[in-house]
């Protein structure tokens, strides 16, 4: 179940925020999906995992930074998944172009195209 964990955390400086997003980063728990920090005063720390303990995140932060609160705990719904495939799937429908450029990038480079014929399959290029 994946857990949407918002905790108030007092920082003063970046210096403060870049500790504190390290040891949301690193929590106790088997995974840890996204940290951000969010709030008008860049005072949260909004952390998205996987079976995170929000009790000793904020523990950590607590002691590690400075005073900290845990705002909320909410598990993320699966929804937004299926709202970022269906945007995949538009994308996908756009027609390819005719020619496509790649590049290799170990040696010299080199340009390879591709061409795609759709409206006469039997087309040959001589």
């Amino acid at each position: 179940m994946k857990q949407k964990i918002i905790v108030k955390v007092q920082m003063n400086c970046g210096k403060c925020r870049t500790k504190a997003m390290k040891i949301a980063a690193v929590a106790e728990g088997p995974c840890v999906i996204s940290v951000a920090i969010e709030g008008q005063e860049k005072d949260r720390v909004v952390v998205v995992g996987d079976g995170v303990d929000s009790a000793s995140l904020t523990h950590c932060l607590r002691k590690k930074v400075g005073y900290a609160t845990l705002v909320s705990v909410e598990e993320v719904k699966p929804i937004e998944k299926a709202k970022e495939k269906e945007k995949e799937k538009e994308n996908d429908d756009k027609p390819k172009p005719a020619v496509q450029w790649t590049t290799c990038c170990q040696g010299p480079q080199l340009y390879i195209a591709t061409m795609d014929c759709p409206e006469q399959p039997t087309c040959s290029i001589m």
